[in-house]
C-alpha cells in the first residue's frame, strides 16, 4: 500500500507539467507557455521579425566604403601627378578614359577586352596591327589581374575548369604569338592585310556567337556552381582552350567575349560564375601571351601604362558590382553588352573589309 505522502507529491508533479521523478526541471511545454501565463506578448507566427544588423558588421561596411573612396582618391590623384609631371608627355589622357570604359566593362560582364580594345587602338589611335595586338594583349592581362583577384576571393571562380582550359590555351597562346613575328620578319609587306583580316574574322566570329547568344537565351536557365569534370570534359575544355588560345595570340580577340560564349554554350554556369571563370583564365592566357608579345617587341608600354592607369580602377569597379548585381540584372547587362560587342564586330569587319579590298 502506498504511502500518502508519496501519492500527493506525485500528484502535484503532474499539477506542475513533471513527471515523476523529474526533481525540478520544467518541462518544455510549461517553459513555452509561461511568458503567456505571465502576460507577456507572443509574437505572431505570420510576421517576418527583421532583425536590425549587427554593429561589427555595419562598422566593417563603412569601414571598406571608406577604403574604397580612399583608393580612388588616390589612384586619381596619383594619376592627376603622372599626367602633369615630365612622364605625362609619354601618356595618352584618351587612352586613359578609353581605358577606364573597357576596364569596367571587363569586370561587370568579362567581355569586351580584345573585342573592343583592339579595334578602338586600330580604328581610332592609328596603331599598326601588330603594336595594337601586342599593346592590347599586354594592357589586358594586367587590368584582369586585379579582376580576377577580386572573383577569386569571393568564390565565383570554377577553378578546375579554369586550369584545364589553360592547359590548351596558354601553348596555343604563344604559337600565336610566335606566327605573328615570324610574319612580321618574314613577309612584312603583308602583315597587316593578314592582320585586319584575321582580326576582322574573328570579331565576326564572336558577332555570330553572340547573335546565338542573344537570339536562343542559352542561359536564362544556367544556375549552377560548380560542374564535374570527366575525362571527355577535361579533354573539351583542353581543345575549346587551345582554339580561343591560338585566335586570342593571332588577333588579341576572344580572351573574355569568345571564351565566355563557349562557356554559355557547353557549361551550364550561373552568370557570375561565367564571368569570374573567364576573367581568372584570361588573366593566366593573356599574362604568358602577353610577355611573349612583348619579347617580340609588339608592346608600347607607354600605351600600356596609359590604358592601365584608367582600366584598373575600372575593373575593380566592375568587378564589385557583379558580386553584387542580381542575376536577373547581371544577365540583362551580358544581353546589351553582347549586342553592342556584335555591332563592333560587324562594323571592325565591313571597315576592314572595305580598306583591304
Amino acid at each position: 500500500m502506498s504511502d500518502p505522502s508519496t501519492i500527493e507529491a506525485a500528484g502535484s508533479a503532474r499539477a506542475g507539467g513533471r513527471a515523476p521523478g523529474a526533481g525540478a526541471a520544467p518541462d518544455a511545454a510549461a517553459q513555452d507557455s509561461a511568458p503567456e501565463a505571465a502576460g507577456a506578448p507572443v509574437p505572431d507566427p505570420d510576421t517576418v521579425v527583421v532583425e536590425p544588423p549587427a554593429a561589427g558588421s555595419a562598422l566593417r561596411g563603412g569601414l571598406w566604403r571608406r577604403r574604397w573612396l580612399l583608393s580612388v582618391a588616390g589612384w586619381g590623384l596619383g594619376a592627376l601627378l603622372l599626367f602633369l609631371s615630365g612622364a605625362g608627355d609619354s601618356l595618352d589622357p584618351l587612352l586613359s578614359l578609353t581605358g577606364l570604359f573597357v576596364g569596367f566593362l571587363i569586370g561587370l560582364t568579362g567581355m569586351g577586352g580584345g573585342a573592343l580594345m583592339t579595334p578602338i587602338l586600330i580604328l581610332f589611335f592609328n596603331f599598326q596591327p601588330t603594336l595594337a595586338i601586342g599593346t592590347d594583349i599586354a594592357y589586358a592581362g594586367i587590368t584582369k589581374i586585379f579582376g580576377s583577384w577580386r572573383h577569386y576571393r569571393h568564390g565565383s571562380v570554377d577553378v578546375p575548369l579554369a586550369l584545364w582550359l589553360a592547359a590548351g590555351s596558354l601553348p596555343a597562346g604563344v604559337l600565336g604569338a610566335t606566327a605573328i613575328a615570324y610574319l612580321a620578319r618574314e613577309r612584312s609587306d603583308i602583315v597587316d592585310a593578314v592582320l585586319y583580316r584575321s582580326v576582322g574574322a574573328a570579331l565576326l566570329l564572336v558577332g555570330v556567337l553572340l547573335a546565338v547568344r542573344v537570339w536562343f537565351n542559352i542561359e536564362a536557365h544556367h544556375e549552377a556552381t560548380d560542374i564535374h569534370l570527366s575525362w571527355k570534359r577535361k579533354l573539351a575544355s583542353m581543345a575549346i582552350g587551345a582554339g580561343t588560345g591560338l585566335i586570342i595570340g593571332l588577333t588579341s580577340v576572344g580572351s573574355g567575349t569568345l571564351l565566355a560564349m563557349f562557356l554559355i554554350l557547353f557549361y551550364p554556369l550561373a552568370p557570375r560564375r561565367i564571368v569570374g571563370t573567364d576573367v581568372f583564365h584570361a588573366t593566366m592566357l593573356l599574362g604568358v601571351t602577353g610577355l611573349a608579345q612583348l619579347r617580340f617587341g609588339n608592346v608600347d608600354l607607354w600605351m600600356v601604362a596609359s590604358l592601365l592607369i584608367g582600366s584598373v580602377p575600372g575593373v575593380i569597379a566592375g568587378s564589385h558590382l557583379t558580386i553584387r548585381t542580381p542575376t536577373r540584372l547581371l544577365r540583362t547587362e551580358c544581353h546589351w553588352t553582347s549586342k553592342g560587342l556584335g555591332f563592333v564586330s560587324l562594323l571592325f569587319k565591313t571597315i576592314s573589309t572595305i580598306e583591304w579590298s
